[in-house]
């Protein structure tokens, strides 16, 4: 029986990662873990704290780019698993790399988390920082793990093989409340290739998922492409959304909002699908996994 998780309601595959992951966060002492309240840091934090009680604290970066409804998410999560929690403050708002919001925003963005991790990290004592990359992350562009790699930050689901729904399996037999939550990303990463990241941009995504959210819809994005809202839903409750009562509430909601134009994607969400613009070159270079 395993401090956290009953190894015996898990497939074998399962039951040796998650020994390598007891392993690896045991060797990892007294540890901040970057936390967002997505699946994987989520369980990523829970995992530690059961695995180390008393050595870890998971640690909110707060900023205008974190939707309130994600950061109330992550702090009822923590509470209801005593899992230590702090929340910091990040400024990447007052970088122009990161305002610029060109293919390497995610890069700034992580940069700047970390460096103000770990002026908490030395502040308080801790000896490592955590993140929660995970095996299927690697296929995908996301220059924030060059970022990761860049400050040293441990990647102990990486390095125990969790895939995304490995994650998901343990979390679900461990009874915990993410374990089927929908993806989710900064709020700056609804904002095209090129448009600046603004506070307002910010806040017409995040009143526009809020609205979605209101509707019933679970998982989905608003594309933020200037005058142009682009709405995404998964292709499951895409049916939904399809009908001319809909439409007409799509409207009503991004024009208040302050868009001129509501599109409706049919191809449906699908993360990442800002990246499809960028050049191949950019989406295969160095920055896009972690070597």
């Amino acid at each position: 029986m395993s401090a956290a998780v009953d190894l015996l309601s898990l497939p074998a595959e399962l039951q040796s990662k998650w020994r390598k992951l007891e392993a690896s966060l045991r060797s990892l002492g007294k540890t901040l873990v970057a936390y967002s309240g997505g699946v994987d840091s989520a369980f990523l934090a829970w995992a530690a704290h059961a695995v180390s009680p008393g050595r870890v604290v998971a640690l909110l970066a707060d900023s205008p780019s974190l939707a309130r409804t994600q950061m109330r998410e992550a702090i009822s999560f923590c509470e209801q698993n005593a899992i230590p929690l702090e929340i910091i403050s990040t400024a990447e708002m007052e970088r122009p790399d990161y305002v610029r919001n060109d293919s390497m925003r995610c890069f700034h963005c992580k940069d700047e988390l970390f460096i103000a991790v770990e002026r908490y990290r030395d502040e308080h004592g801790f000896e490592t920082v955590a993140y929660g990359i995970n095996f299927d992350d690697q296929g995908d562009y996301r220059p924030g793990q060059q970022a990761a790699k860049r400050h040293g930050v441990a990647a102990p689901l990486l390095e125990a093989g969790f895939t995304k729904q490995d994650i998901r399996d343990v979390a679900r037999a461990a009874g915990l409340s993410v374990w089927d939550k929908p993806a989710s990303a900064c709020l700056s990463s609804r904002i095209e290739y090129g448009r600046e990241v603004t506070p307002e941009a910010l806040r017409q995504v995040e009143a526009g998922e809020d609205a979605l959210r209101a509707l019933g819809f679970r998982q989905m994005r608003v594309r933020h492409h200037g005058a142009i809202a682009r709405i995404e839903i998964a292709r499951e409750e895409l049916a939904r959304a399809l009908t001319l009562e809909m439409a007409a509430e799509f409207t009503r909601i991004f024009k208040e909002l302050g868009f001129k134009f509501v599109t409706l994607d049919l191809e449906g969400f699908r993360s990442g699908s800002m990246n499809a613009v960028l050049p191949v070159e950019t989406l295969s270079g160095p920055s896009s996994r972690q070597s």
